[in-house]
């Protein structure tokens, strides 16, 4: 039987409420993702939490320090980065929800909340760079990424447009 790094015996902090532990994790939880971004497979996940005992449950505060890796929504060149996101959650002995999660009698799994919060962590629309400026509009289909500001020169024309460049709008001058 596999041990469960994030299911933490508490029977100690429940006998004296308002007790506070410290609790230092890496752990690594597959399958975590979503449509733009994903945690890699073997990525360790860092829990930073305080559980502190409350009647009738116990709070769980601190970071969760998550890797991803996705593509840029401009450029769509790799990215790998971190983010840290801060939780503050309660777990109960009768939980409500969307609301609390479910604390045993002398056991908490922190997963669902480990999940929870990674999932909300990632980016919708990962970038590589605040700079991006996405693909070079005449280099798209070679994939080359624009890589300084566009120039304020007239792009060369469009072959395909050509024919419009012999229509006159003028009028020949009404006389009447």
């Amino acid at each position: 039987m596999t041990a469960k790094p994030l299911v933490i015996g508490i029977a100690d902090l429940r006998r004296s409420p308002g007790t506070r532990r410290h609790l230092e994790r890496s752990v690594e939880l597959a399958g975590l993702g979503i449509t733009t971004a994903a945690v890699p497979v073997g990525a360790e996940i860092g829990v930073d939490l305080i559980l502190e005992t409350m009647l009738p449950g116990l709070v769980a505060s601190g970071t969760i320090t998550v890797p991803w890796e996705g593509e840029c929504r401009r450029c769509l060149t790799p990215v790998r980065a971190e983010s840290i996101v801060e939780v503050r959650e309660i777990f109960d002995p009768r939980p409500i929800e969307g609301e609390t999660y479910p604390l045993g009698e002398d056991l908490v799994d922190l997963e669902p909340m480990i999940r929870d919060a990674v999932l909300l962590a990632l980016p919708l629309a990962p970038l590589c760079g605040p700079d991006c400026l996405g693909p070079a509009p005449d280099l798209f289909p070679t994939g080359v990424v624009a890589d300084e500001e566009p120039d304020t020169a007239e792009a060369p024309a469009d072959p395909r447009w050509a024919a419009l460049a012999d229509l006159n709008f003028d009028s020949p001058g009404d006389e009447g």
